[in-house]
């Protein structure tokens, strides 16, 4: 079983492979299936980690919107014909450098 730190790490190393793609911009995400299934992938990482977090860790922080992320990761799986790529790219520009910034500061805090 991974421990909380684990699973922090996992969420940031996700947000990192996202990001190795994103520099390409808005244009190549939207023509290329292959990175929209990349991006798609790690963000259900995210997802997924971030639903594993304990409650107690969660807590520490009210900066990071758990149930969001969590929900996004639910709508990713189960609901993938109704994907939105305006909303992912959204995501991937605005809210996950905010998400790695306040995930290393939840690890700092926790050592």
């Amino acid at each position: 079983m991974r421990d909380p730190k684990e699973r922090l790490q996992d969420i940031i190393e996700a947000i990192d492979q996202i990001m190795r793609y994103a520099t390409g911009g808005r244009e190549k995400f939207e023509r290329d299936e292959l990175i929209q299934n990349w991006f798609l992938r790690h963000l259900q990482i995210i997802g997924e980690a971030a639903f594993r977090v304990p409650d107690e860790v969660k807590a520490q922080t009210s900066n990071i919107p758990w149930a969001k992320i969590i929900g996004m990761r639910h709508i990713l799986v189960h609901d993938y014909f109704q994907i939105d790529t305006e909303v992912v790219w959204e995501v991937v520009e605005k809210d996950l450098p905010v998400l790695r910034r306040d995930i290393e500061a939840l690890l700092k805090k926790m050592e």
